[in-house]
């Protein structure tokens, strides 16, 4: 009769496994681990030592020009004065010209035998851009102070409406309601243009 072992079989059937003996983990992967954070923590460190050097460099950059700007602010004001003159120099002569005279009213069937006074008005553009004249551009003032305003088509050499040129001039009559005393004719380069008076010889 063949005789078994009594003793524990670890293969046989029915019958749990054992459980195998854990591994021990190698402590290398920690190693490398801590060592790249150590790398990065030494950069961040130079880089924030790098930025406070940058920075105090900039401020002393920067106090160096504010203590010699007193100089260039007061070439700056020398230049200053030296552009203003040439500017009221230019204020001075308008590049649109305008002369104007008292003469005579030559009626047209408009006036209706009412009392008109008629002022000749010459308009030369000197300047580049293109000037704009219509009757409706010009004011007179009298002796008086008081404002007149244009009368339309009631005088046959009425300035025409027209837009000037460099170097072109228009000339015609502008004519206000009743017998005044004119002073100046004031003449608006456009509806929102400058104005440039004439006195009336």
């Amino acid at each position: 009769m063949a005789q078994y072992n009594s003793g524990p079989q670890q293969w046989g059937p029915g019958r749990p496994q054992q459980p195998m003996p854990p591994q021990k983990k190698s402590n290398a992967g920690k190693i490398i681990g801590f060592g790249c954070l150590g790398v990065i923590a030494f950069f961040i460190v130079i880089g924030v030592i790098a930025a406070a050097l940058g920075g105090g460099g900039d401020e002393s950059a920067e106090k160096k020009p504010a203590a010699s700007s007193a100089p260039k602010d007061s070439g700056g004001e020398k230049g200053g004065e030296k552009e203003e003159a040439p500017k009221e120099e230019a204020a001075e002569e308008s590049p649109i010209a305008i002369t104007a005279e008292k003469t005579d009213l030559r009626p047209t069937i408009l006036a209706d035998g009412e009392d008109y006074t008629s002022i000749l008005v010459t308009v030369v553009n000197n300047d580049t851009e293109k000037v704009d004249v219509n009757p409706l551009y010009f004011e007179v003032t009298g002796a008086d102070g008081a404002k007149y305003d244009v009368e339309l088509a009631v005088d046959e050499r009425q300035i025409d409406t027209v837009e000037l040129a460099k170097g072109e001039k228009v000339t015609g009559a502008v004519t206000v309601k009743g017998t005044i005393e004119p002073k100046s004719v004031t003449f608006m380069n456009g509806l929102l243009g400058d104005t440039i008076k004439a006195d009336v010889e």
